[in-house]
């Protein structure tokens, strides 16, 4: 397997993070690490995070802190360049509340064995067998979302939100993370524009690079910071995405001024 790093953005989740599921999938994947980012909480996060740091060999799951609080967009910003630094194959996320619980990573691997496939992003689909707890809310407005962001990514993408997605590093994904997003809330759409737009010296992802992976159990944990304020602001965002890549989009496909 090629040397995978996962990044957990944690912004006070001292009371809530899970260390047995985290400690299980590195004690199962011996060339995958954890890197925990510690968002500028200000409650007992660091230390918790720098215990269970402690519970492995070194390097096997790390801290980085960030101060200020930057917000969870810049924290996985941070933390995925901080993975391409250190030399990891694979990159990716996962939400510290592990609605994805970190098992469902190898679903995500799979896909991304397969040839050309370049982005892993797990999807919360409802399906028969599949155990996808989520709440009516939540899922229309995020039927809305999905709607909204493919117009703007104009690829037809069914859950851009899911807070699991696995990358192979490459200069598509170094030259997206070189700046900091726009969008506080809707970073995943900017984040898969970005890759998909390219730029004038780097080329874009195709299209049949991305995959989407149905996740057979997701749920809704309860204490989530994206309340129907933050879903509202996302919605919001999306102007700005839009806005951005369309601006992209035109730089990459002008003429060179002669």
């Amino acid at each position: 397997m090629a040397r995978l790093t996962v990044v957990v953005p944690c912004y006070n989740e001292a009371a809530r993070l899970d260390a047995a599921p985290l400690l299980a999938f590195v004690d199962s994947h011996a060339d995958a690490s954890l890197l925990l980012v510690d968002d500028g909480s200000t409650d007992a996060t660091a230390a918790v995070v720098d215990r269970l740091a402690a519970e492995r060999p070194r390097g096997r799951i790390r801290v980085l802190s960030l101060t200020p609080n930057g917000g969870k967009a810049e924290a996985v910003r941070r933390g995925l360049r901080d993975a391409l630094a250190g030399g990891a194959e694979v990159v990716g996320y996962l939400d510290a509340d592990l609605s994805t619980p970190p098992a469902e990573i190898d679903d995500l691997l799979a896909a991304l064995a397969r040839p050309g496939v370049q982005v892993a992003i797990g999807a919360r689909v409802g399906m028969l067998g599949y155990d996808i707890d989520r709440s009516a809310v939540r899922h229309y407005l995020g039927r809305v979302f999905a709607t909204a962001a493919s117009i703007i990514l104009r690829a037809r993408v069914y859950d851009t939100q899911c807070g699991a997605k696995l990358f192979r590093a490459g200069p598509a994904l170094s030259e997206a993370l070189s700046t900091a997003f726009l969008s506080r809330w809707a970073f995943d759409v900017e984040l898969l524009g970005r890759l998909l737009i390219g730029t004038s010296g780097v080329p874009a992802l195709p299209l049949d690079a991305i995959v989407e992976v149905p996740l057979p159990v997701w749920r809704d944990v309860k204490g989530s910071k994206l309340g129907l304020t933050g879903m509202a602001q996302t919605l919001r965002d999306l102007i700005l995405v839009a806005n951005d890549l369309a601006a992209r989009r035109r730089a990459v496909h002008s003429p060179p001024h002669q």
